[in-house]
C-alpha cells in the first residue's frame, strides 16, 4: 500500500503523435519524481529523452484543423497559435489575452473564430481585425413603459412653451441617431438572465450563430465538513446535491445575423417526450407530468462548408434521444433517429445526459454516423440524409470503442471486444462497413493511437498481471509491437503476481456470469473464500488486461498466499457485456447485482469445495454498497463483509448517477425503499467493517453515520466503524490505504481464516 510509483513503477500513458509522424510524445515517471514528465520517443534514432522547452513541435492533445489539413490551431499557456502541419512553423496569434476558448476555423480554411470572455469572435486574417459577433449580457432586457396619454400631453405642453427643452430634446435624439448608427456595427445584445452560455458555434456560411444558455439552481449543493485543517477550524466543503433536487435546464438559441434577431430551437413537440415512462403505472393514485426539458448537443457541421445543423437531444429523464437535423432559419427540428430505453440510454459511445454521444458526418457531408444501442450492443450506424436510410456497420454480441474516420475516407478505425469480453484489440473496416481487419493480437488490452499518417501505432498494452507499457507497431494485421519503455521496478518484478483465470458461473436466472478467480496453491478444498465487489456500479474488472483496482490485485495475491480462493465478477449493471446487462439493476440495485454474488459464493462451494462457513466479501463505493446489502439481506451466506465508502441510502446520491437506474425518490419510492440497505440493517449476520473517509465529497460521510445510528438503535452488534479525516472518496495516503486494508485482513484472518481461532491479543 505505499506509494505506487516507488515500489510498482509509474506505466506511460497519454501517446501524442508529432504532425511529421516520426515523434510520439507521452507522459512518464521512471524518475519517481513527484509528478510524471513529458517524454519523446523518435523512430528515427530509436531514443527516448526527456522533452524540454528547447524542443520544438511538442503537440497539442486537442488541435483543431483546418479542412485541407494543411493548418492546425491550438491553444498553449492561454494563448493561440497556429501551425503550418507540413513543417511544424508556429505562428502566434494572441499574447495575454485571458478567456479564449472554442476555437475553429470558419468554413475559408483561413478565418478563425474563438470564444472571448462568453462572445464569439471572428478573426480576419486578411485584416488582421477582431469582429465581435455577439453580445451576451446578464440579467433581463430593460422594458420600456408606455407613457399615459397624459403625460404625453403635458410633454407636449411643456416643450411648447419652453424652446430651451425643445432645443435639447432636438440634440438629444440627434445623438440618440449617431449611437443607434454605431451601434449598427455592433451585434445586438442578447440578455440571458442568469443563465450561463456556452458552446457558441457560426454555421459555415456565417449567417447562424447557435449558443446554449444553461440555468441552473444555485442553492441544492450540500456541504461536507473537513474537521483536520491547517486553520484548526473545522471548515464546509462545497458538495454535489442529492438525487431529485433541481436540476439544470438548457436552451439552443439560434441568432440570425441577417436578420439581427434571436430565436431558439423548438423541442417541446419532439415525439415521445410526453410518453410517461413505464415505471408510473406502478402507482395508479399519483399524478404523474413528465419533464419535458431536454439537453441539446451540437450543433454540428460537414466539412465540406454546408450549413447542415447535425444535433443530439437527450430528454432530461434520460430515457429518450434524438438525432436529427436543425433547420436554422426556423428553429425546428428534423427527428431522423429517435432511441427510448425504458431504463436509461447509455453504453460506450452514447455517453450520457450531459455528456455527447460518438456522432458525426461522414466525408461529403450527405451522411452522419453515430454509435446505438439498438441491437443491444453498442454498434456503428450510418444515416443517409438524402434518402432516409439507416445502415448498421457492425453487429454482434459485442461494443465497438472509440471510432474514427481515416484521413483518406476509406475507412474506420476503432476498438472492439469482438474476441472475447475481456480483450480490447483495435479493428479496421471499410467506410461502407464489411470485413473488420484485426491490427493487434495478444490476450490484454491494446490502446492504440494512429500516426498521422497512419502508417504506425503506438499503443498501451497491458495483461492481467503486467501494467501498461507503450509499443510501436506498423499499422497492418501481423504486425510486430515494438516494446518501447520499462517502467517497472525490480521490487515489483522480484514478486511471480499471478495472472487471474477467467471464469464464468451459471447465475440463478441462468445467466453466464463472469469473473476473475485467483487461487492459493493448496487448493480451495474446505478453504476460506473472499468475493471482491468492484466499484462504480458501471465498470468491467473480470478483463485480461490490468486493472485500475491495482491495489485490490495485489491484495487478492496476498490472500491467495495465505490459502484464501479469491472471487471478482462483473456482475449485473457492469460494462462490456451490452444494454441487457447493463440495465440489469433498473429500479433494483441490490438485486440482481447482488444474487449474482451470491451465485458465486454457491459456486465456489459447489465447485471448487470452499467451506460455505468460510465466505467473506468486501468492495468500495458500489462495492461497499454491495456489500451491505449482503451482510443486511442475505443472512448465513457471508460470515464477514467490509463496505468501503459505501452508498447505505440512494435517496442522499448524486442526482445524474441514480436518476438514470432508480428514477427519483419523490416518483418512484418504491426503487428507493427495494435498493437502499438502510432499510435493511436490522438484517446484520455477522461480522462488518464500514471505513469511510471524513471529507468524500462524493459518497458523503453523513451516510454511514446515519447508518451508524440506525445499528445502534437496532442494538446489533459485531459491527466497527474505521474513520480517516484526511481521506475524500479515493484515498491518497498510503498510511491510509494500509490501515484500511490492515483492517480487512484482520477481520478476514480472525472471521473466516487460518487465524479465526486463535485467542485475540
Amino acid at each position: 500500500m505505499q506509494e505506487p510509483a516507488r515500489w510498482i513503477g509509474t506505466s506511460p500513458s497519454d501517446p501524442v503523435w508529432e504532425d511529421n509522424s516520426r515523434q510520439v510524445f507521452f507522459k512518464w515517471n521512471p524518475d519517481v519524481a513527484p509528478g510524471d514528465s513529458l517524454y519523446m520517443y523518435d523512430l528515427r534514432s530509436g531514443n527516448i529523452q526527456k522533452a524540454s522547452r528547447r524542443v520544438t513541435g511538442i503537440p497539442d492533445a486537442n488541435p483543431y484543423f483546418n479542412v485541407q489539413k494543411a493548418k492546425k490551431l491550438y491553444l498553449q499557456n492561454g494563448d493561440l497559435y497556429e501551425e503550418e502541419v507540413k513543417n511544424g512553423k508556429a505562428l502566434q496569434l494572441t499574447r495575454n489575452i485571458s478567456g479564449i476558448s472554442n476555437i475553429s476555423y470558419a468554413a475559408n480554411g483561413s478565418d478563425i473564430y474563438f470564444t472571448l470572455n462568453d462572445n464569439l469572435v471572428l478573426l480576419d486574417r486578411k485584416t488582421g481585425t477582431l469582429q465581435q459577433l455577439t453580445d451576451f449580457k446578464k440579467g433581463n432586457k430593460p422594458s420600456e413603459i408606455e407613457p399615459t396619454q397624459q403625460n404625453k400631453w403635458l410633454q407636449q405642453d411643456q416643450l411648447a412653451f419652453f424652446e430651451v427643452l425643445e432645443q435639447r430634446k432636438q440634440k438629444q435624439e440627434q445623438a440618440e441617431l449617431a449611437r443607434a448608427r454605431d451601434q449598427q456595427r455592433r451585434p445586438q445584445p442578447i440578455y440571458i438572465s442568469d443563465a450561463r452560455v456556452d458552446n457558441q458555434t457560426a454555421s459555415p456560411d456565417g449567417r447562424y450563430i447557435t449558443f446554449r444558455l444553461i440555468s441552473a439552481p444555485g442553492d441544492e449543493g450540500t456541504k461536507v465538513p473537513s474537521f483536520v485543517t491547517e486553520s484548526g477550524y473545522t471548515e464546509l466543503l462545497d458538495a454535489r446535491a442529492k438525487v431529485g433536487s433541481r436540476q439544470i435546464s438548457s436552451r439552443m438559441g439560434i441568432y440570425d445575423t441577417r436578420r439581427d434577431t434571436v430565436y431558439f430551437l423548438q423541442t417541446k413537440d419532439l415525439p415521445g417526450l410526453d410518453k410517461l415512462p413505464d415505471f408510473a403505472k406502478d402507482y395508479p393514485d399519483k399524478e404523474f407530468k413528465r419533464n419535458t426539458d431536454v439537453v441539446i448537443h451540437g450543433p454540428f457541421y460537414p466539412e465540406n462548408g454546408s450549413s447542415s445543423a447535425l444535433l443530439e437531444v437527450r430528454s432530461l429523464d434520460n430515457k429518450d434521444r434524438w438525432i436529427g437535423l436543425a433547420d436554422l432559419a426556423t428553429g425546428k427540428m428534423e427527428v431522423l433517429d429517435h432511441q427510448r430505453d425504458e431504463a436509461w440510454i447509455g453504453g460506450p459511445g452514447i455517453g450520457w445526459l450531459f455528456s455527447p454521444g460518438a456522432i458525426g458526418w461522414l466525408p461529403g457531408g450527405s451522411k452522419f454516423w453515430f454509435q446505438s444501442e439498438e441491437s443491444g450492443y453498442a454498434h456503428l450506424y450510418t444515416y443517409d440524409v438524402g434518402s432516409k436510410q439507416k445502415k448498421q456497420l457492425t453487429s454482434g454480441n459485442y461494443e465497438v470503442y472509440d471510432p474514427q474516420i481515416s484521413r483518406n475516407g476509406r475507412y474506420w478505425y476503432f476498438h472492439s471486444n469482438m474476441v472475447h469480453p475481456g480483450v480490447r484489440h483495435f479493428y479496421r473496416m471499410p467506410i461502407e462497413g464489411g470485413k473488420m481487419e484485426q491490427l493487434t493480437s495478444g490476450d490484454g488490452r491494446w490502446d492504440a493511437t494512429l500516426s498521422p499518417d497512419e502508417k504506425t501505432l503506438a499503443l498501451l498494452f497491458s495483461t492481467g498481471n503486467t501494467p501498461p507499457e507503450l509499443y510501436l507497431q506498423p499499422n497492418r494485421s501481423g504486425g510486430s509491437p515494438k516494446k518501447i519503455t520499462s517502467s517497472l521496478t525490480e521490487e515489483w518484478q522480484a514478486y511471480p503476481w499471478r495472472m487471474p483465470e477467467y471464469v464464468s458461473f451459471k447465475a440463478s436466472d441462468g445467466a453466464s456470469v463472469p469473473a476473475r478467480l485467483y487461487r492459493p496453491a493448496n487448493g480451495s478444498q474446505n478453504g476460506p473464500a473472499v468475493i471482491f465487489v468492484h466499484g462504480a456500479g458501471y465498470l468491467q474488472n473480470a478483463h485480461k488486461w490490468w486493472s485500475s483496482y491495482f491495489r485490490e490485485y495485489m491484495f487478492h495475491n496476498l490472500l491467495a498466499d495465505k490459502g484464501y480462493t479469491v472471487l471478482d465478477i462483473d456482475y449485473r449493471g457492469s460494462a462490456g457485456y451490452g444494454r441487457d446487462w447493463r440495465t440489469g439493476i433498473y429500479r433494483h440495485m441490490g438485486g440482481k447485482d447482488l444474487s449474482d454474488h451470491v451465485d458465486g459464493a454457491r459456486w465456489l462451494v459447489e465447485e471448487l469445495g470452499v467451506d460455505s462457513s468460510r465466505l467473506g466479501i468486501y468492495g468500495g463505493s458500489y462495492g461497499g454498497f454491495i456489500t451491505l446489502m449482503a451482510m443486511f439481506t442475505e443472512p448465513g451466506v457471508f460470515k464477514a463483509g467490509a463496505a468501503l465508502r459505501s452508498v447505505t441510502d440512494w435517496a442522499h446520491y448524486n442526482h445524474p448517477y441514480t436518476a438514470n437506474i432508480l428514477n427519483e425518490p419523490y416518483t418512484d419510492s418504491l426503487a428507493y425503499a427495494r435498493s437502499s440497505p438502510i432499510y435493511y440493517a436490522e438484517g446484520l449476520k455477522g461480522h462488518l467493517l464500514i471505513a469511510h473517509g471524513m471529507i468524500d465529497t462524493n459518497v458523503h460521510f453523513q451516510d454511514v453515520v446515519r447508518l451508524s445510528q440506525r445499528l445502534i438503535e437496532l442494538g446489533k452488534e459485531d459491527w466497527e466503524l474505521a474513520v480517516y479525516p484526511l481521506e475524500d472518496h479515493g484515498f491518497v495516503e498510503p498510511s491510509s490505504w494500509t490501515d484500511e486494508y490492515r483492517r480487512i485482513l484482520k477481520l478476514f484472518d480472525e472471521t473466516i481464516g487460518s487465524d479465526r481461532n486463535k485467542p485475540a491479543e
